[in-house]
């Protein structure tokens, strides 16, 4: 039960495009990995150019009207220029986010490390070998109107941002390509649902921030985007990953007054939350975003087979608010005032041990010999 876009302007279908989303990616959902394709999103750049995504991270916050989503993307590739594409619920702010939030994040949902000792030696340990501190262990989403609007277009850094309206796939495609790109030929197919739902689209467009240098390519650490809609449901955009010829790994760092949880696995494995818990923020990006008070959710999913996505993520909240850090544990041979615990039970065992054994050899002998004492 998607939420269908704002209402629309009189006579025209709403269609969210292109939300640059896999500029986004150290925000709101971290998604992303080498030369791995952007879980929420297009990328489209001119033939003969690639452009991979080294890092994707992403955030997303939820009040239960309006949706924000931020994401920063770092890139390698010989692609002189690329344009981004996403869906959106409802007509979108763009803004450039801050870099310092994906920090703050980290630190938030950082897993706790423990020291955790053990009695008896180990292979490494002394009799079995060299003594040693032991191995790290891990534990416990026709009206008449022309074809394709364009709402506005602005520059925010190095993005060239394209706020468009919808009725008709194909002629989405004909935009981009008359922009001097080349949209996949599977791609417009999937953005129909999007057209059907009156969406509309954020595209953004990236060049290379280097005046004055010729034969620039798009590469690094790209300025954070910053995408807010209206939406009445937690909704992370994912049907055009489906697209996607390698596997795909999606990172969510959610941001509600609740623990949420995907609705469902939407074709991927079984999604995995690395972190729970509220948050209290001191004055900085992660409190700017997410207010004096939030739950975070930290949800990691993978998606070895990206054609089996079977549409976008709509996130829910659970039935508890039960909290979890992951914790690592540091695997500890036992000391006792630096000599290794096992060495001294033992040995005060065999001391224990040689008391009534010398009473019994004690007594034998008087037996034996009266005169011996």
């Amino acid at each position: 039960m998607r939420t269908p876009a704002r209402a629309p302007a009189p006579g025209t279908a709403r269609r969210s495009v292109l939300l640059v989303l896999l500029l986004l990616a150290t925000q709101l959902v971290a998604v992303a990995w080498p030369a791995y394709a952007c879980g929420c999103g297009g990328m489209v750049t001119g033939p003969g150019q690639r452009l991979t995504v080294e890092e994707e991270t992403s955030a997303v916050r939820w009040d239960g009207e309006t949706e924000q989503i931020v994401m920063s993307l770092t890139v390698g590739g010989n692609a002189a220029e690329a344009a981004w594409i996403m869906p959106v619920p409802s007509r979108a702010e763009v803004s450039l986010g801050d870099p310092g939030l994906f920090d703050e994040l980290w630190s938030a949902a950082a897993p706790e490390y423990r020291d955790r000792f053990y009695f008896w030696p180990r292979p490494g340990d002394w009799p079995r070998g060299e003594e040693g501190d032991g191995a790290m262990a891990g534990a416990a989403p026709d009206t008449g109107a022309p074809p394709v609007g364009v709402v506005s277009r602005d520059r925010l850094g190095p993005f060239d941002v394209a706020r468009l309206t919808a009725t008709d796939p194909t002629a989405l495609e004909e935009w981009l390509r008359d922009n001097g790109f080349t949209l996949p030929a599977d791609m417009a197919a999937e953005l129909t649902p999007y057209v059907e739902q009156e969406w509309e689209y954020v595209a953004l467009r990236l060049a290379p921030d280097a005046a004055g240098e010729q034969d620039a390519v798009l590469g690094g650490t790209l300025d954070p985007i910053s995408l807010t809609f209206a939406s009445d449901e937690l909704v992370y955009p994912m049907r055009l990953s489906r697209l996607a010829e390698t596997e795909q790994l999606l990172t969510l760092y959610v941001l509600s007054a609740h623990r949420m949880e995907p609705a469902s696995t939407l074709g991927g494995d079984q999604p995995e939350v690395t972190f729970a818990g509220r948050l209290t923020p001191s004055p900085g990006p992660l409190r700017d975003l997410a207010g004096e008070d939030a739950f975070l959710t930290v949800i990691r999913q993978e998606f070895a087979r990206p054609g089996l996505i079977e549409g976008d993520h709509v996130l829910r909240r659970t039935a508890e608010d039960t909290e979890f850090r992951r914790v690592y544990y540091d695997d500890r041979l036992l000391h006792w005032f630096g000599v290794p615990a096992w060495q001294l039970t033992t040995g005060a065992v065999a001391v224990l041990a040689l008391v009534p054994a010398a009473w019994a050899v004690r007594q034998w002998r008087r037996r034996k010999d009266p005169a011996w004492s």
